[in-house]
């Protein structure tokens, strides 16, 4: 019997700090595998569904931080998040004019 092919995001959903809404959220941005995740980055991951997810939290955006770098979500410290929320603006300032 053939094997069912694997829902998108699946492997995402397994990341810690991740489940499976952010990376239902992920595919609908394009982003449906660990790979394409980690070629993004945490900060283009996050605007990417910012686009189709305009109410995203940013909790996601620490959620995928801390899949990358495979700790919790809650260790992303209150300086790395100013960090990742000026990276994020300097994003979509380079990518939007």
């Amino acid at each position: 019997m053939p094997q069912a092919e694997p829902q998108p995001g699946a492997e995402i959903a397994q990341l810690r700090s991740l489940g499976p809404k952010s990376a239902a959220m992920l595919a609908e941005a394009g982003i449906t595998t660990l790979a394409r995740l980690r070629d993004c980055g945490a900060i283009a991951a996050y605007v990417a569904v910012k686009r189709t997810h305009a109410g995203a939290s940013l909790n996601l955006l620490y959620g995928l931080v801390a899949a990358l770098e495979s700790s919790d979500w809650r260790a992303v410290q209150r300086e790395r998040k100013l960090e990742l929320l000026l990276a994020v603006e300097d994003y979509e300032k380079a990518k939007h004019g």
